[in-house]
């Protein structure tokens, strides 16, 4: 038996395991970067990552340099970012929501995918790139709009359609100089996207939303995700300590893969296309 043979087996033996721990289930669904890498978007750890320094908000909100940097970086890679397009994986958890099998997604990512392929209930815990807010009087943005005012005060920039494109939707720019900062149109003020930073806390509003899915549910999976953020970690442990069964799906190891009912190391798209598959309630 080739070592690809019995990784396949391996895969097959997990799934089976996986179906038979959620069958009967209401289903959490955690997930992380790597559900969104079949959509052309990067991990942020997995194999063949790009090297990241990321922003912090500390960093952010101190320096007008870093905000410009931010802000070239973040608009270079905008149009491919948002151009990104729901894949099988994203599929999947709409179709199990669909079937009454899942109760809802909560997402690590910012890419707003989930949604855009047909998931009704998504907690997206560290925000979305789709808004821009001012960070004195509060004023929202459509990041669309916010696009066309940045080109529009820097024509010079060119957007490259083969950028290095980040997890965030952020390329490195390779020069910074002359960029026009957006400023707030209502009040002038700095402008930030609605997302959570490097440093910053989660609003716990929004995480109590994520625990309240999690307590309609009497199962989690968790897709691609490293559980390597906090945040993470602590639903993972809210459902085990009500003995809920845990199962995680993500090439390569994570941080509780000790703790999970079921590991299966694999793709996320396949792997839940086909829990999808076998968890739908005509197949049961």
């Amino acid at each position: 038996m080739t070592a690809e043979t019995q990784a396949d087996a391996a895969t097959t033996a997990a799934i089976e395991a996986a179906v038979k721990a959620l069958s009967g289930r209401t289903i959490a669904v955690l997930t992380g970067a790597g559900v969104s890498t079949d959509s052309g978007i990067p991990d942020y750890r997995g194999k063949g990552a790009p090297v990241r320094t990321p922003m912090t908000v500390t960093h952010f909100l101190s320096s007008e340099d870093a905000r410009r940097r931010y802000w070239v970086g973040s608009h270079l890679g905008w149009r491919t970012f948002a151009a990104a397009m729901p894949n099988d994986g994203h599929r999947a958890l709409a179709k199990l929501e669909d079937d009454g099998v899942a109760a809802g997604i909560i997402t690590q990512n910012v890419d707003g995918l989930h949604l855009r392929a047909g998931s009704r209930r998504v907690v997206e815990l560290h925000g979305t790139m789709r808004r821009v807010f001012c960070l004195q009087c509060g004023q929202v943005f459509d990041r669309r709009d916010l696009a066309e005012r940045v080109e529009a005060e820097n024509p010079w920039l060119t957007v490259d359609e083969d950028v290095l494109l980040g997890p965030d939707g952020d390329v490195r720019p390779e020069s910074i100089e002359g960029f026009r900062v957006p400023a707030c149109s209502v009040c002038g003020g700095v402008l930030k996207p609605d997302v959570v930073f490097f440093g910053e806390y989660i609003p716990p509003a929004k995480f109590r939303e994520a625990e309240q899915l999690l307590a309609q549910s009497d199962a989690l999976v968790v897709a691609g995700s490293s559980l390597v953020v906090n945040s993470g970690i602590r639903l993972v442990e809210r459902a085990r300590r009500r003995r809920l069964p845990v199962v995680i799906v993500n090439r390569g190891a994570t941080k509780v893969d000790a703790r999970a009912t079921v590991k299966i190391d694999a793709g996320a798209s396949e792997v839940l296309t086909t829990l999808a598959e076998m968890l739908r309630p005509s197949a049961r």
